[in-house]
């Protein structure tokens, strides 16, 4: 069943809860393939509730407790806010801080960012709005494309795959070429999308899907599988594509939501695939991101194939929907 979408209503402005709290100002956010599975009723919901957790903007307001950034400032953060002090940040892994929460109202003008002092990275000044779109793609799904990379151990000189085609998977394709793969095979049967992946760095395209299409990723590389995949879709058919497209010894990074996902124990086991994945650490990768955005290394924002204004969110989800745009930019 498919959740009704209601029209954008007001609330009340959010207020500093805690003192590491931050209000910021929403310069921009977006609809995400992720929220489509509430859009379409494949996740239970219960009640209304706000939506959205991609978001760059300017601090309006910070906590008593928060240091790092500063009203003024334009910053960006990530769909999971972490302290970057407890252990599991330490060890680079705050989607899994200790004191975790994961963003889900950022489909507004103002938002309240928990953990704001270890979640929020401000640039040096305001940039242009040429590259605004390719920032609010850093806050979740280049960071998250590039969590799969890293996840699948993509390495200088080797071969990576890339399932699924929507704006995480075309994220791992930039991935997956900025560290160092010669071949990057992107999976996906849309032509607009095609493109955008050739333009990304693929190296190759291949259209089917399930056991057709490990049988043509076994044909590219001559019979073994690739020593990368990455799974960015979260459904069975997409985790059993990548797992019989990994050679013996290569890795796959899953970061698509799971959903009725199994994976069969003894098949892994005699397959000798590495398999990694879960909620992307973004907040690890976003000092770099940044810096490769704001020098022109990366444009990720091309993603971005729709732009509306935030009353008009509705129209977003549709079209996303019915795979008329890859990702839908908001703007207050």
């Amino acid at each position: 069943m498919e959740l009704r979408l209601h029209l954008p209503e007001e609330r009340d402005d959010p207020k500093i809860v805690k003192p590491t709290d931050a209000i910021i100002r929403t310069v921009a956010t977006c609809v995400c393939g992720s929220d489509l599975w509430d859009f379409r009723g494949l996740n239970p919901v219960d009640q209304p509730h706000p939506m959205g957790h991609e978001y760059v903007g300017i601090v309006e307001e910070v906590g008593n407790d928060v240091t790092s950034v500063a009203p003024g400032q334009f910053v960006v953060g990530s769909f999971a806010t972490s302290d970057n002090t407890c252990p599991n940040c330490l060890n680079g892994w705050q989607s899994s801080c200790l004191h975790r929460e994961f963003m889900s109202t950022c489909q507004a003008e103002y938002i309240r960012i928990p953990n704001a002092h270890g979640t929020l990275v401000a640039t040096d000044e305001h940039p242009g709005g040429d590259l605004v779109p390719s920032l609010l793609v850093v806050s979740d799904v280049m960071g998250t494309g590039w969590y799969a990379a890293v996840a699948a151990e993509v390495r200088p000189g080797s071969t990576a795959v890339v399932v699924g085609d929507g704006a995480v998977g075309l994220c791992g394709v930039i991935a997956a070429r900025e560290l160092g793969a010669e071949r990057i095979i992107a999976m996906s049967r849309h032509a607009p999308r095609q493109r955008l992946a050739l333009e990304f760095g693929a190296t190759d395209i291949v259209t089917e899907r399930g056991e057709e299409g490990v049988a043509h990723v076994k044909d590219l590389t001559d019979g073994i599988g690739a020593d990368s995949v990455l799974e960015c879709v979260g459904t069975p058919e997409a985790m059993r594509q990548a797992l019989h497209a990994t050679r013996p010894g290569g890795n796959v990074g899953f970061v698509g939501v799971p959903h009725d996902v199994a994976v069969d124990g003894e098949e892994l086991f005699y397959s000798h695939v590495g398999l990694r994945g879960g909620p992307a650490p973004v907040r690890r990768f976003l000092p770099d991101l940044i810096d490769r955005v704001l020098t022109g290394r990366i444009h990720p924002g091309k993603v971005f194939d729709l732009s509306l204004p935030l009353e008009q969110v509705a129209e977003g989800y549709k079209a996303m929907d019915e795979r008329r745009a890859i990702k839908a930019l908001l703007k207050p």
